[in-house]
């Protein structure tokens, strides 16, 4: 069976949602599925405005009608709601063919930060973008909740999975730093609440993984920190395995891939209890969830790594992308009623 899967966000960017896809393709290929990822590379792309490195393609309507009439495809997924994604699903509608989105980002959350632009504007445009979906695929059962709050439906769980053979505890980065070593890792922008981290008093050594627009301002500002830039594959694995505890202080995120892979490496977890963490983390077992960040750092410390490797091994991609596939090709309302691994409250 074929499948088409249209997004705004793929390679070179460096992010979770083209990390999903990536890896759920791989595993769809891997099953014998037929998967075509149509993605800003085939088109004329300008940089977006305060992220030049992700690249926007411009008025694609024409040619990608042009390849989707040409494909002939079994399933139409829409994964990004930027230029691509307007333009497959003002396709599908005129043709009257159905198909399925998946929310990734919290783009009013995102947008709120750089502009006076009202949560209830932003998530009303997303509402209509999502309607005419036969399913909306959403990563935790708290994104859910917060989705339907604002009037979202036909709302279906799609977790994440972890590479377990990529991530683990045995390849070391050797880091002559003071211990503990609290490390985060992700784009370092202003939607990622990174300066939450960089300003704890904590004991022993911060890091700070990743690459963003964010990145001189904050090294400049915080000298005594770690900036690693970019890591990836092998060696972003045995950075993260070098640490104590993974701080993720995001609170806008939709899932957080990047806690389970820490914890596949032996991380435990300091976060807020926001959508993503709080989901994901089992509180007082894999991680501590606390609106006071720092007790949540130094409390981390004491949860055993042995607890957060077992925990990430529990969710591979394999498991997603099946999941993944059924809701893809099945039309029975009756995949709605399953749920997914990820879902531990908060004591």
């Amino acid at each position: 069976m074929k499948l088409v899967i249209i997004t705004d966000a793929w390679a070179p960017q460096v992010n979770g949602v083209v990390r999903t896809l990536s890896k759920t393709r791989e595993q769809l290929l891997e099953m014998g599925y037929d998967v075509v990822m149509i993605t800003p590379q085939s088109f004329m792309t300008v940089p977006c405005p305060s992220y030049p490195s992700i690249r926007l393609a411009v008025f694609p309507y024409r040619k990608l009608s042009i390849m989707l009439n040409n494909l002939q495809t079994d399933a139409v997924h829409i994964a990004t709601e930027g230029p691509l994604g307007m333009a497959a699903r003002r396709w599908c509608l005129r043709r009257n063919v159905q198909f399925t989105t998946s929310f990734h980002t919290q783009f009013p959350e995102y947008l709120r930060l750089r502009l006076p632009i009202p949560l209830s504007w932003s998530y009303a445009w997303l509402r209509r973008f999502h309607r005419p979906a036969v399913r909306t695929l959403v990563p935790t059962a708290s994104q859910k909740q917060h989705l339907q709050s604002y009037g979202f439906s036909h709302l279906h769980l799609w977790g994440r999975g972890v590479d377990t053979q990529l991530f683990t505890p045995d390849n070391i980065k050797q880091l002559d730093l003071p211990r503990p070593v609290f490390m985060t890792l992700g784009r370092v922008a202003t939607e990622k609440n990174i300066e939450a981290f960089l300003t704890l008093e904590l004991p022993g050594s911060k890091v700070v993984i990743g690459d963003g627009p964010d990145l001189p301002t904050l090294q400049q500002r915080y000298p005594e920190v770690i900036f690693t830039g970019a890591k990836f594959n092998k060696e972003l694995a045995a950075y993260l395995a070098a640490g104590d505890v993974f701080v993720f202080p995001s609170k806008t995120d939709t899932f957080g891939l990047v806690i389970l892979e820490a914890m596949a490496c032996g991380l435990p977890v300091a976060a807020f209890p926001v959508t993503g963490p709080k989901d994901i983390v089992i509180h007082g077992k894999t991680g501590q969830l606390n609106w006071d960040l720092q007790a949540a750092a130094l409390d981390a410390l004491k949860l055993q790594k042995t607890d957060c490797i077992a925990y990430a091994r529990e969710h591979d991609w394999l498991k997603s992308s099946e999941k993944f596939a059924r809701m893809m090709f099945n039309n029975n309302d009756a995949v709605s009623t399953e749920t997914t691994l990820l879902q531990h409250p908060v004591n």
